[in-house]
């Protein structure tokens, strides 16, 4: 029996000591809840991923590494807690990669698109066959010739014309190696120099060192054109295509142009930030002001508190003494839970708060199928002990099944969902699992405390305080 009590003690004290942290680290501010966009306010950018020139199999690396470049450009920018993802979507039965960003604390929504914009596409491409290129160029003339003669009224639909061989560049090819595979880049000057008013200035040069991938695939590259150019495209736009006199090995190229020294560094200070492997597009942005976040923070928590409350109010009513220690274990188990937001710790939303505030609801839940046990068993003339031991043994099977079947949804949300329902999910499915404990362990362990295992008979009071209902 005093190991029952002990027990009951320290489940008591340990809720006592998380809620004492909770609330102390949320005022000094030395460890605050970590919160989401709709909560901060902040932007809500939304890119689509040109992944047509990636092969399948490499869709998702493609998709990580971007995403690691994005947060990195961020991250330079001193954002707090960025939250950077991909997500696949479906439309018209065909799929699109987008990059979804949101950036708390940030709602200029200008500032916030040239953060991401200013990050370059790097990529190198090789010299298409003369034979293709001709062919390019000639359904490119003849698409010219069509839309010149349609302006005097023809029709140039029915023309026979390749769509296909139009949009492509007559003279490059596209390669792998992308700006993916950059390890860094540096400013430095070419010894030849360039002539300034009689005087020998040296220029400008961009060098690019490569990983081990990225060096083997520019040893391929090079090795498949010599005698040929390599073209080097930063953001669609061609700034150097130099001749390869000879394989390259060791994953070094070098970028020539008209750069004044201030856009070779300013070039240079955005390719170390993060290239991208693959072309971006922005299709949608959202704005939310830090007052409509602090309103959510408030309308939240508002409503925990009034829910815990009318919950406790009638557990309490109900069923009595049981009740009573119901509402105790509940404490420990809302100290307990907010304490793992922070340990974890969980970024909260607004669907992740309503995902805490419905599990509080299920917490309450196992604690009625046992008190209704108990009930029965108090019925049957059983004494109390035997009463609540009986209760939670045969109330568990129907609180397994139950809170297995939640915590099943809560993966298949959490898996499937987007970044606004695995919230809801992540919360809720801890929330089932932490009010298993509470319920089965912490209730059971303060109820038996208040029970004499030798007691052979229940007198009126203890018949009355576990006794359910308004009746005497």
């Amino acid at each position: 029996m005093w190991k029952m009590r002990i027990t009951a003690l320290i489940f008591i004290a340990l809720g006592i000591f998380l809620g004492s942290y909770v609330i102390k680290t949320e005022n000094n501010g030395t460890n605050p809840f970590k919160l989401g966009l709709d909560l901060s306010g902040g932007s809500y950018l939304v890119y689509k991923a040109d992944v047509s020139d990636v092969s399948d199999g490499e869709v998702k690396s493609s998709m990580d590494s971007l995403r690691d470049v994005i947060e990195r450009r961020i991250n330079a920018f001193g954002i707090a807690e960025p939250n950077v993802q991909t997500e696949t979507n479906s439309i018209a039965g065909e799929s699109e990669e987008r990059l979804v960003i949101e950036l708390p604390g940030v709602t200029d929504l200008d500032k916030a698109v040239e953060m991401i914009g200013q990050t370059p596409f790097l990529e190198f491409k090789v010299e298409r066959p003369v034979e293709e290129r001709d062919a390019i160029l000639e359904e490119q003339k003849k698409l010219k010739d069509a839309l010149s003669q349609s302006n005097d009224g023809n029709d140039v639909g029915d023309l026979d014309i390749d769509v296909n061989l139009v949009k492509k560049d007559p003279y490059y090819i596209s390669t792998e190696l992308t700006g993916k595979y950059l390890e860094k880049s540096s400013l430095q000057f070419s010894q030849a120099g360039v002539k300034n008013g009689g005087s020998i200035q040296s220029k400008p040069i961009i060098t690019l060192s490569f990983n081990k991938e990225g060096a083997d695939l520019f040893e391929k590259i090079t090795t498949d054109n010599v005698g040929k150019t390599l073209a080097i495209y930063l953001d669609g736009l061609v700034v150097s295509a130099p001749r390869v006199n000879t394989a390259i090995s060791g994953g070094s190229a070098i970028i020539e142009g008209d750069f004044t020294i201030d856009e070779a560094k300013e070039i240079v200070g955005r390719l170390n930030s993060g290239a991208l492997p693959i072309p971006i597009k922005l299709i949608s942005t959202n704005t939310i002001g830090p007052t409509l976040g602090h309103n959510a923070v408030n309308a939240g928590v508002k409503a925990g508190i009034i829910g815990l409350i009318l919950v406790a109010l009638i557990l309490i009513l109900w069923y009595r003494l049981p009740g009573l220690i119901a509402v105790v274990a509940l404490g420990v188990y809302t100290s307990l839970m907010l304490w793992l937001f922070k340990f974890i710790p969980v970024t909260l939303t607004s669907a992740g708060i309503a995902g805490f505030i419905i599990s509080i609801g299920i917490a309450v839940d196992a604690n009625i199928l046992i008190f209704e046990r108990m009930k029965e068993e108090i019925a049957d003339g059983r004494t109390i002990y035997t009463a609540i031991d009986n209760g939670f043994k045969r109330a568990w099977a129907s609180i397994r099944d139950a809170n297995i079947s939640s915590i099943i949804s809560a993966i298949i949300l959490f898996w499937f969902g987007t970044a606004l329902i695995k919230g809801f999910a992540l919360t809720f499915g801890l929330g089932i699992i932490m009010s298993m404990f509470t319920a089965v362990t912490v209730t059971r362990s303060i109820l038996l405390s208040f029970s004499k295992k030798e007691s052979k008979k229940n007198s009126k009071i203890i018949r009355f305080l576990y006794k359910s209902g308004l009746t005497k």
